[in-house]
C-alpha cells in the first residue's frame, strides 16, 4: 500500500524567519503523525536555513514512524546520520544558492565516493536512498552502489503538469509521466524500492500515485502550504486520502 512522507522543512523555514523557537517542527511532525503520516522527512542543509541539529535529535527521540534524512553526502551529514542512525538517509544534491533541491544527484559521475558513503550508512544500519531523475544511467549507477532505495525527481512532472493547465492528458505531462514509469520499473527490476517526490501537491499526485509499483511519496511544500487554511492533522489526512484513492484505480505498466 502507498505510504506518505511528510517534509516538514517549512514549519522550521517559518520559524527561522523569526530566529525564535515556534513553530516548532517537533509538534508539526507529532500532528502529522497523528494525520496518518507514514514518515517524517526533513533536510538538514550544509547552511542550515531552516532545519538544525538539535531538531533533528528531538525529532529521532520523538517520532514513532520512519524518519528520512535528507542529506548531502559530505563527511559531516555522513558522521551525523550515523551517530543519529535514522531509519533513512535520502542522499540529495545541494546548493547553498538554490532555494530547493534542483534536479537529481549525479549518481554516475560519483560512484566510488558514493558507494563508500552508502556502506558506511550500511554498516551504522540506516537504509539508504538516493534522489535522482529520471534517468536509466542514473537508475544503473544507483544499483552499483548498493542503494536500497532510489526516488525519482517528479519536479519535471510536476512542472509540465502546472504549465499545461493542469490538463492531465497534455503531451508534456503524458511524456514526463512516462519518463517516471519507465524509471520505476528499472528500479524495481534491480530490487530496489520506487519512491518519487518532488513538487507534488493536491492536484498533480494522482497519476503518481497510480504508477506500478511505487512505496512511497515525499510530499512537503503542499502539505505544510494547505494546513495554513485547515492545519498540519487535516493537510496530512487529505493528501493521503488523494494518494490512497488515486492508488486503487490500477495503470497498466506499459509506456
Amino acid at each position: 500500500m502507498i505510504e506518505l512522507g511528510v517534509n516538514i522543512d517549512h514549519v522550521a523555514t517559518i520559524r527561522q524567519a523569526r530566529r525564535t523557537y515556534e513553530p516548532d517542527p517537533v509538534w508539526a511532525a507529532v500532528e502529522a503523525q497523528l494525520g496518518g503520516a507514514d514518515g517524517i522527512t526533513v533536510h538538514l542543509r550544509e547552511d542550515r536555513r531552516h532545519i538544525c541539529d538539535d531538531d533533528v535529535r528531538r525529532l529521532k527521540d520523538a517520532v514513532h514512524i520512519k524518519l528520512n534524512l535528507e542529506m548531502a553526502a559530505t563527511e559531516e551529514m555522513v558522521a551525523i546520520a550515523c551517530a543519529l542512525r535514522p531509519e533513512m538517509a535520502m542522499l540529495v544534491p545541494e546548493g547553498r544558492h538554490e532555494i530547493t533541491t534542483e534536479g537529481g544527484l549525479d549518481v554516475a559521475t560519483q560512484e566510488p565516493r558514493l558507494r563508500d558513503v552508502v556502506s558506511r550508512l550500511a554498516g551504522a544500519g540506516i537504509t539508504t536512498s538516493v534522489f535522482i531523475d529520471a534517468d536509466p544511467a542514473q537508475v544503473e549507477a544507483a544499483a552499483r552502489i548498493g542503494a536500497r532505495v532510489c526516488e525519482i525527481h517528479t519536479g519535471p512532472y510536476a512542472h509540465a503538469f502546472h504549465h499545461q493547465g493542469r490538463d492531465a492528458e497534455a503531451a508534456a505531462v503524458t511524456a514526463e509521466l512516462a519518463k517516471v514509469r519507465r524509471a520505476g520499473r528499472l528500479i524495481r527490476t534491480a530490487g530496489m524500492r520506487f519512491n518519487a517526490g518532488h513538487a507534488l501537491n493536491y492536484a498533480n499526485v494522482g497519476p503518481i500515485a497510480r504508477l506500478p509499483g511505487v512505496r512511497e511519496l515525499h510530499i512537503g511544500h503542499a502539505v505544510v502550504s494547505r494546513a495554513v487554511f485547515v492545519g498540519l492533522r487535516e493537510a496530512v489526512r487529505e493528501m493521503k486520502a488523494v494518494m490512497r484513492s488515486a492508488a486503487a484505480m490500477p495503470e497498466a505498466d506499459g509506456g
